[in-house]
């Protein structure tokens, strides 16, 4: 069984899980790439969704080698047996502990920000990871859920190597994975896009989470409706269906009170509407007052098809019919228009701005693949950013030959240290503030359109 990403990987995993809805159930993302698969568990179960933070305390001459673990709320886990076997003293264990003490602090209050952690004591505890190898970090996360008062304990993750149940049948009520192969050599190997989760994408995640009234009552987390720190409500989300050209997509079509401009998103190969990535930067643009649509480009049977994938033509032409469908809705007429395109989804985008009558009033590529537009690039006369890594050398130059051939306004910025998916501390949030930059400048002050 082999997953896209980590989005997918959660839906399949929720399928699974689906006889735990109703009942009361927390769902805790092991950090990093743990939460993107939580988060589509606890949007199945409508569930409310926390980290479960977790560092391990590895021997000093043998880091990989676990003496133990530490959590929130002064949990602690030491293995006497291997302090034992490594002779490790009592010195040695507290140096190590009190170096990992600050670093789960400094992510515990990252990816929470003002939110306490969700109170689980008494309830299911669902952990969740994106898949287990050694079998360490989730042995010690089941362990703090237990510590932490939960009723039950399951843990559940997309892949895990043959024979995985035997070592943690002790710390877990349930242990469920979707696949057991016995060719396992790690957990990257299931996935077409394993590319380090950032901490920017877990707070999107955690931020984004349903949760309910009990929750913000007994954490400190706001429920949905009220109103966040800074007097800003909420954007609520819901799930719409587009109708591209009679072919019906899914979506998430978000409206801020009062938005003057809407954001579409083309997302880039292997991803969908639930990119995390995109999600983060549509968050952004929520808060400065624009709206925005992600939705999917292909049905879920066109996606079997690799070739539609890279059809940049059929992706354009989705994009323009979606257009089509959105400035039809009665919420959304008068509302002008920008394209937001990831890898080669932004060419997609351009391809679908260079249409004679596009209504597209600016366009903005991340990491994207400008030059698949080819002898459109020319015609768009939407202004266009190109945000490109500092580290993504190829794809510096293939946007520069891009930028070369555009005669509207354009830019192109460079992200300095930043890789192909701006998944380096800080990368994502600059990536967002030029984005909403650029929208909010083109959008919010660019004539209406006709209703």
């Amino acid at each position: 069984m082999y997953f896209v990403d980590r989005v997918e990987a959660g839906r399949r995993l929720a399928a699974r899980l689906k006889p735990l809805a109703g009942g009361d159930v927390v769902v805790l993302g092991l950090p990093r790439g743990g939460v993107p698969v939580a988060a589509e568990v606890a949007k199945a179960l409508d569930a409310p969704l926390d980290v479960i933070v977790v560092r391990k305390l590895g021997v000093p001459f043998q880091p990989e080698l676990g003496m133990g673990a530490i959590g929130e709320g002064g949990v602690r886990v030491v293995n006497e047996a291997v302090m034992r076997s490594t002779r490790t003293t009592g010195e040695e264990l507290a140096q190590v502990e009190e170096r990992e003490r600050a670093e789960l602090d400094r992510r515990a209050r990252r990816y929470r920000g003002g939110r306490t952690r969700v109170e689980i004591s008494g309830r299911t505890a669902v952990v969740v990871d994106d898949g287990i190898a050694t079998g360490s970090t989730a042995r010690a996360a089941c362990l703090i859920a237990r510590r932490q008062g939960a009723a039950r304990v399951v843990l559940a993750v997309p892949v895990a190597p043959s024979g995985w149940s035997g070592g943690l049948a002790d710390v877990a009520d349930e242990l469920v994975a979707l696949s057991t192969p016995e060719a396992f050599f790690g957990i990257g190997q299931f996935y077409e896009d394993f590319a380090q989760t950032t901490d920017a994408e877990v707070v999107a995640c955690l931020d984004e989470a349903p949760a309910g009234a009990r929750d913000g009552e007994a954490s400190g987390t706001a429920p949905r409706g009220a109103t966040r720190p800074g007097g800003s409500p909420p954007v609520a989300d819901p799930e719409v269906v587009v109708d591209a050209g009679g072919v019906r997509l899914g979506g998430q079509l978000a409206l801020p009170e009062g938005a003057a401009g809407i954001v579409l998103f083309a997302h880039g190969s292997g991803s969908s509407r639930h990119s995390p990535r995109n999600r983060f930067v549509a968050s952004a643009l929520n808060r400065a007052g624009l709206a925005t649509l992600l939705f999917d480009l292909l049905t879920e049977e066109e996606e079997y098809d690799r070739a539609n994938v890279f059809d940049t033509g059929l992706l354009a032409r989705r994009l323009t019919d979606a257009t089509a469908w959105l400035l039809d809705q009665e919420e959304c007429r008068g509302l002008t228009i920008g394209y937001f395109g990831a890898s080669t989804g932004a060419a997609a985008a351009l391809w679908a701005a260079a249409e004679p009558d596009s209504p597209v009033r600016a366009v903005v590529s991340r990491g994207g693949r400008p030059d698949l537009a080819g002898p459109r690039l020319p015609t768009v006369t939407a202004p266009t950013l190109l945000i490109v890594g500092g580290n993504d050398d190829v794809v510096i130059d293939l946007n520069r030959q891009a930028q070369a051939r555009l005669r509207c306004e354009n830019r192109l910025t460079v992200v300095p240290g930043a890789t192909h998916l701006f998944e380096e501390p800080g990368a994502l949030e600059e990536v967002a503030n030029l984005a909403t930059q650029w929208f909010t400048g083109h959008l919010l002050h660019a004539p209406h359109q006709a209703s």
